[in-house]
C-alpha cells in the first residue's frame, strides 16, 4: 500500500539476504541441525552471525561484534530498547526469543542490577550462543530453555518490560501471534509495563498481527528499523512526546546506554489500526486454533520444523 510505504519507508528485510551472498563473504564456523532449526554460525571479522536455514534461504538471527560486546549491529535490536522509555519502572525484563542473545546481554551490561530473563526454545541455539556469542550465566542474567508461551503459562512473575523476538525464518511462530497469547503477555506485565515486538512487515501476516495486538493493547507505537518494524504496545493513555523525551533523558543518564533513548522518538509513528489505508480493513484477528486441552500438543506442532 502506498500509504504504508510513505509511513514505514522501504520494506527491505533487515534479515541478511540470500545464502549465496552470505556464504561468499563469510566463513562457516559451525552448523548444527536441531529439532527446531538448521543453524549456521558464520564469521566475518569482527562480526559473527547466527543464522537459521529455512526454505533454501538463510535468515540472520543475531550478530555479535567480537571486539565490542556492547554493540548492537542490527538496527531493530536497538529499537527494541526503546521500551525502556515507556515502562513506569524497570525492575525486571523478560525476553521471548533469545537467538544469539545480544539484545538481552546489552541490557544486562547496562542495567546489571535489573534481572533479565530470556526464554529460548532450542537448546542447540543456547549451546551455540554460549560458545560463540559471549553469553554466560551471571547474577541477574538467566536463560530458560522453554517455549515462550508455556513459560508464561507456568510463571507467576510480572515484568516491567517484555520483549518478543521469536522467529522461524521470516515468520513468528503462530502460537506467539494470537489474541490469547497477547492476553497472557498482558497478564504478566507489572503496573505500567510495556511490550516490544519485532514484526517483519513484508509478510502476509503483518496486518493481522497488528490488529491482533491491538485487541489487547489499546496503544501501539511503531519504530521503523531498516525494513523491520518494532511495535511498542501498552495500556492506558497514549504516551505524549514530551513525556517520552523526559523519561528518555532520565534513563539515558541513569544507565549510560550506548544507543541513546533520546535519539529514538524521531522514528516513532502512530497509525490508525482500524481505519485508513495502512492496515488492511479485512485483516483478520488471529486466535488459537486449538482448545485448551490440546495446548501442549498444538504448541509442539507449531514449534517443529516444517518437513
Amino acid at each position: 500500500m502506498l500509504i504504508r510505504s510513505v509511513i514505514f519507508g522501504a520494506l527491505a528485510s533487515v534479515l541478511f539476504t540470500a545464502a549465496s551472498q552470505a556464504q561468499d563473504t563469510r566463513h562457516l564456523l559451525e552448523s548444527k541441525e536441531s529439532l527446531y532449526n538448521n543453524i549456521y554460525v558464520y564469521e566475518q571479522p569482527p562480526y559473527r552471525s547466527m543464522t537459521f536455514g529455512h526454505n533454501r534461504r538463510i535468515y540472520t538471527e543475531s550478530v555479535y561484534n567480537t571486539q565490542d560486546e556492547k554493540d548492537l549491529p542490527v538496527d531493530y535490536t536497538r529499537f527494541m530498547t526503546a521500551s525502556l522509555m515507556y515502562a513506569k519502572d524497570v525492575h525486571s525484563i523478560l525476553e521471548i526469543g533469545f537467538g544469539g542473545g545480544r539484545t538481552a546481554w546489552y541490557l544486562h551490561r547496562f542495567l546489571p542490577d535489573v534481572p533479565v530473563t530470556s526464554v529460548e526454545l532450542d537448546p542447540t541455539v543456547l549451546e551455540l550462543a554460549k560458545k560463540y556469542f559471549g553469553i554466560k550465566e551471571e547474577p541477574n542474567f538467566h536463560v530458560a530453555n522453554r517455549d515462550g508461551r508455556l513459560f508464561l503459562q507456568e510463571s507467576k512473575d510480572r515484568y516491567d518490560v517484555i520483549l518478543i523476538d521469536a522467529y522461524r525464518g521470516p515468520f513468528v511462530p503462530f502460537h506467539l501471534l494470537t489474541k490469547e497469547f497477547y492476553q497472557l503477555v498482558k497478564d504478566h506485565l507489572a503496573d505500567g509495563g510495556v511490550v516490544a515486538q519485532n514484526i517483519e512487515p513484508t509478510t502476509m501476516l503483518f496486518d493481522s498481527a497488528i490488529k491482533t495486538i491491538n485487541t489487547v493493547f489499546p496503544q501501539l507505537d511503531f519504530y521503523r528499523a531498516d525494513g523491520n518494524i518494532v511495535t511498542v504496545a501498552y495500556l492506558g493513555d497514549e504516551r505524549k512526546a514530551e513525556d517520552l523525551a523526559a523519561l528518555a533523558q532520565e534513563r539515558d543518564k541513569a544507565y549510560g546506554l550506548r544507543y541513546r533513548l533520546q535519539d529514538m522518538p524521531a522514528e516513532r509513528r502512530r497509525i490508525d489500526v482500524n481505519g485508513g489505508d495502512v492496515i488492511a480493513a479485512d485483516a483478520k484477528v488471529l486466535s488459537d486454533d486449538f482448545a485448551p486441552v490440546e495446548n501442549l500438543k498444538s504448541i509442539e506442532r507449531h514449534n517443529r520444523k516444517l518437513p
